[in-house]
């Protein structure tokens, strides 16, 4: 269900931006480092709001690639943990009664 709720607030994201950048086409004056230039403004909200969803998207994708390695860490060291338990629990002999 969480995943329908991020798809739906992302299109209604886009929808907005894509309202707001149609309405928006007049040429502006934008400056580079090494100059300046006329874009309209309609391309430089779209492009804004692409790098920003890219620059997030890397974020978070570097996130997950740092938390699945810290998973794969995690279940090697349990398995390790556990494979010495049991190894302890083998040698162990049950008392017998001897009356």
């Amino acid at each position: 269900m969480k995943i329908q709720w991020n798809m739906l607030f992302g299109i209604v994201f886009a929808l907005i931006v894509a309202i707001f950048a149609v309405i928006n086409v007049d040429p502006v004056s934008v400056n580079y480092l090494f100059g300046d230039g006329q874009w309209p403004l309609i391309l430089v909200i779209l492009i804004s709001v692409l790098l920003g969803g890219l620059i997030i998207g890397s974020a978070g994708m570097v996130r997950i690639y740092s938390l699945q390695r810290r998973v794969k860490q995690l279940e090697k060291e349990k398995r390790e943990r556990e494979e010495k338990n049991s190894s302890k629990y083998k040698n162990f002999d049950a008392p017998t009664d001897s009356k």
